[in-house]
């Protein structure tokens, strides 16, 4: 057991600063990074889901969708904008190479977030 909260918490820390990175750079997504962030120390370590739930990014990024009340809509506009780039950037170079059929998963995966943010998540808004 002790091997397993031991890789959560590794796993937790690397997700939180590739998370941290993710505030300044817009090519990576913040929310995802932290939601693992957010699973791996709720799961490892009291102490540090403690701390994690305390800090501005989880309240910023988290804290409205983990309690089922939506996401601010900068919040979707950025995780929809980052995903957009990075397979749109995946589909532009498998099409160069004629590799259509991963351009196709892809294309369906993409259209998936679009859809799940579009409709399925709660936009709040602002107050």
């Amino acid at each position: 057991m002790k091997i397993k909260k031991a890789i959560m918490i590794v796993v937790g820390c690397i997700c939180l600063g590739l998370g941290v990175i993710g505030v300044a750079l817009p090519v990576l997504p913040t929310t995802p990074f932290l939601l693992v962030t957010a699973y791996c120390f709720a799961r490892s370590s009291d102490r540090l889901n403690h701390w994690f739930h305390g800090t501005k990014l989880y309240h910023n990024h988290l804290e409205s969708f983990v309690k089922k009340e939506g996401m601010k809509i900068s919040t979707k506009a950025g995780i929809i904008s980052s995903v957009t780039v990075l397979m749109g950037i995946g589909f532009f170079l498998m099409a160069r190479k004629g590799i259509w059929i991963p351009c196709m998963i892809l294309a369906v995966v993409w259209l998936a977030h679009i859809l799940y943010f579009s409709f399925y998540v709660k936009t709040i808004k602002p107050c």
